[in-house]
């Protein structure tokens, strides 16, 4: 089987076992969806979206926000960790989007890696979810999955996209990412991989997983088919 025959397979899994491809992520529109991302680094979304509400309360507009400052910022994310850098960067990326981008996200790679603390996770599921383009957005799920199906060797967040760029459909690329997700939290975990719950068991190369479904270090079973 090849891996683009092994990919369509997958994405045609999970969309039995999880039809709604949502985003786990709060937000009504493409600004508090970009600022819920950056606040999701290193921090849980179920905190982000506890955090969000009054956040957003507070800066309802990007004008809002453009006339704030990184301390009050600060005090209201103060809690989804690493506070000042994210403070600083979604005040820096709000003004940015507005001196130079006429008040509007983005909606090209190029444009979005230009704002403060946006990389290609950021930008891919801006541009998949809100402007509804082709997108693989690599979070740790992603990765993970991605690697335990065969569908790439690599762990480094750039090389797993390029990967799944060259196997996905298009049109499947974003809702598939959204699917591992919802997937990694249910079944296929960091620690273990509950592989009889798993609707992809069936042609899953387990690569990394031990007989138990236990999460193996380093190089050992990595080649495991």
């Amino acid at each position: 089987m090849t891996k683009k025959q092994l990919a369509l397979q997958a994405v045609e899994a999970l969309k039995r076992e999880y039809p709604d491809a949502i985003c786990s992520l709060d937000y009504p529109d493409p600004l508090q969806l970009l600022i819920s991302v950056r606040l999701s680094a290193q921090c849980t979304d179920a905190r982000v979206n506890l955090v969000t509400p009054a956040l957003f309360a507070r800066f309802p507009t990007l004008e809002a926000f453009c006339e704030g400052t990184e301390e009050e910022i600060g005090e209201l994310i103060h809690s989804c960790g690493f506070w000042r850098a994210k403070a600083k960067d979604i005040l820096g990326a709000c003004r940015m989007i507005k001196d130079e981008f006429g008040g509007k996200v983005p909606d090209n790679m190029e444009d979005l890696l230009k704002l403060p603390g946006v990389g290609r996770k950021t930008a891919n599921l801006v541009l998949g979810d809100v402007y509804g383009k082709p997108a693989v957005v690599t979070d740790t799920h992603c990765i993970r999955i991605a690697g335990r199906l065969g569908l790439t060797a690599n762990t480094a967040p750039e090389k797993v996209e390029k990967d799944l760029w060259a196997v996905l459909p298009p049109e499947e690329s974003n809702n598939f990412c959204h699917r591992l997700v919802l997937h990694g939290r249910a079944v296929c975990t960091a620690r273990k991989a509950f592989c009889e719950n798993c609707c992809m068991a069936g042609f899953c190369r387990k690569a990394g997983v031990g007989p138990n479904g236990e999460k193996l270090l380093g190089k050992k079973g990595a080649g495991r088919k």
